[in-house]
């Protein structure tokens, strides 16, 4: 039985909020007939707290899970951070010299750290790496400090060495074209990568969707919903204005449901309340709550601020499950090339609040469209997001290698 190695810090486990990619790999791995170990940390990334339960206590899965320490941290782009990441990197070597050699490790990136000393290892071991790339660092950091000179000197060091974990992997997966594009150009010796979206198991969110006990809309409401982290990359106040846009033009049918939380979430909140526009945050759900939420609502909206390397997201593949038009703001050419050729919503100018209003208002008064752009969308999730059809991938892609190797 070949055994396989998944080492990622941003993982969640059953029982923890969210939808893990790696968790549902490994399980999809242990069905192909595979040994699987989850190497993750103790550090819980989403509510930035340590996890009170170790591997061993982690039940009911198919795969083994082992803990390995890191510090924390309270900010997601803070040097407090990318110290946390060095330290579980040098943890993670340690358990590694001590266990016994995989037959292949796939290591989520970022961090870079991670992916650094785990590629070296991997090179001086033999062992074929595989890297999923779900977020371009430090193309991030750089979005967040907009100062593009100092930027460009500050982050080199990141950059180079984020092209040395591209340059050592075997082979390369990411949640996006836009991504994959981005290894391969430092990584000649591979022709192709893999683009899996980070989808959802449609089966199972169409089972959470038909339980609507206790959930309530009023009957003539239009739901405008968030779904996601509230941070800095994300541009919530700009659907907030817009929302008393269309207050002022005479639409009071309207409420902005924000499912998520984040550091920005009470600044997002109260500038809502400002406005005096209709709204709810929820905060943090599990993952089953957020989809009986979700598939209420009328609308999604992907409002990501100007300068962002983030492509294909979670947010739009729960949209796209959900049958619901988008509108979008983010300005990645893959997912706005996919809003405008699949007829799945309206794309706006960025941090453009009348641009949005007016999306927006075309939807609420066009059922027809907003039905239509629903059903394309979910013909988009039913082909490109459905984790039980698009996972079977990199599970082909793991068995290639390790049957090569």
């Amino acid at each position: 039985m070949k055994d396989i190695l998944l080492v990622t810090n941003y993982c969640q486990f059953p029982g923890e909020s969210g939808n893990s990619r790696y968790t549902y790999l490994a399980e999809k791995l242990v069905e192909a007939g595979f040994k699987v170990e989850i190497i993750a940390s103790t550090f819980y990334h989403k509510t930035k707290k340590q996890r009170t339960f170790d591997g061993d206590s982690i039940k009911g899965v198919g795969y083994k899970a082992t803990l390995i320490y890191e510090p924390g941290y309270s900010k997601n782009v803070s040097l407090k951070r990318i110290h946390s990441n060095k330290v579980i990197a040098g943890n993670i070597i340690k358990y590694l010299k001590k266990r016994k050699k995989p037959d292949l490790i796939y290591c989520p990136f970022p961090p870079i750290s991670i992916g650094n000393k785990v590629a070296k290892f991997s090179a001086n071991n033999k062992i074929p790496f595989v890297i999923d790339i779900q977020d371009l660092w430090p193309e991030a950091f750089k979005m967040v400090f907009k100062l593009p000179l100092i930027s460009d000197l500050l982050f080199k060091p990141m950059e180079m060495s984020a092209n040395k974990v591209f340059k050592n992997a075997n082979a390369v997966v990411a949640v996006s074209e836009t991504y994959v594009n981005r290894a391969l150009s430092v990584n000649k010796s591979l022709e192709c990568g893999l683009s899996v979206f980070l989808g959802t198991d449609l089966v199972r969110f169409d089972s959470y969707s038909k339980q609507q006990k206790g959930l309530f809309k009023p009957k003539n409401e239009i739901w405008i919903v968030y779904i996601g982290t509230l941070g800095n990359s994300y541009d919530i106040n700009t659907v907030s204005e817009a929302l008393k846009i269309l207050k002022e033009r005479d639409i009071y049918n309207i409420k902005f449901i924000v499912i998520g939380d984040g550091p920005k979430r009470t600044f997002f909140e109260k500038y809502a309340n400002e406005l005096d526009i209709s709204y709810e945050f929820t905060g943090m759900m599990l993952y089953e709550d957020m989809v009986r939420k979700l598939i209420l609502c009328d609308i999604g909206v992907n409002p990501i601020i100007k300068g962002t390397a983030s492509s294909i997201i979670n947010k739009v593949g729960d949209y796209a499950a959900a049958g619901i038009p988008v509108v979008n703001t983010q300005e990645s050419l893959e997912y706005r090339n996919y809003i405008e050729s699949l007829k799945i919503g309206l794309n706006c100018e960025c941090e453009n609040s009348l641009d949005v209003a007016n999306k927006l208002e075309e939807l609420i008064n066009n059922k027809d469209l907003r039905k239509e752009m629903g059903l394309n969308n979910r013909l988009f999730a039913e082909s490109k997001f459905d984790r039980s059809k698009t996972y079977a991938e990199i599970v082909n892609l793991i068995k290639s290698l390790v049957d090569d190797n």
